[in-house]
């Protein structure tokens, strides 16, 4: 008996999904880190965020943009993912959590939230068919000849 999931039309309907979900997340990570890393679209720049969080401040940044470019092409995206959850987790415990959930005149944790919800989707089923990694040279399983799971 065939599972609803196994049925190779709704395996291409959920590599579209995960693929606008990966569009949307990604590009909004790419551009807050380049303007936390480089100062781009008006941001700060890598100086002030430092100046502001500390030590940690280079990991928001380069996370941000480089965890967004990955989960944006398709590569380490599991990991990107992980990576951003601690990120938007750690911003609402320091930063937007006393403001309540909703965004108003002190932003509260309703945007952290959605995008938690999009990098969860990410992190549990990976990037899919549509995906750079998928065309990279990485080792596969033997079993099954598929990437294996961390690394995409």
């Amino acid at each position: 008996m065939r599972s609803e999931f196994s049925n190779p039309e709704n395996q291409t309907n959920v590599d579209w999904a995960l693929l606008a979900v990966r569009v949307t997340v990604g590009t909004i990570f790419v551009a807050h880190g380049a303007q936390k890393l480089f100062g781009a679209f008006g941001g700060p720049g890598l100086g002030p965020v430092v100046q502001m969080m500390g030590p940690i401040g280079y990991l928001v940044a380069i996370g941000e943009f480089f965890g967004g470019l990955g989960i944006l092409l398709g590569f380490l995206s599991r990991f990107s993912a992980a990576s951003l959850i601690l990120v938007m987790l750690g911003a609402i415990a320091l930063v937007h959590g006393k403001n309540g959930f909703f965004l108003g005149a002190k932003p509260g944790f309703e945007f952290n939230f959605a995008l938690i919800g999009l990098l969860a989707s990410v992190l549990i089923a990976g990037p899919k068919r549509f995906a750079v990694g998928r065309l990279l040279p990485f080792p596969k399983r033997e079993d099954s000849g598929r990437l294996i799971a961390a690394l995409k």
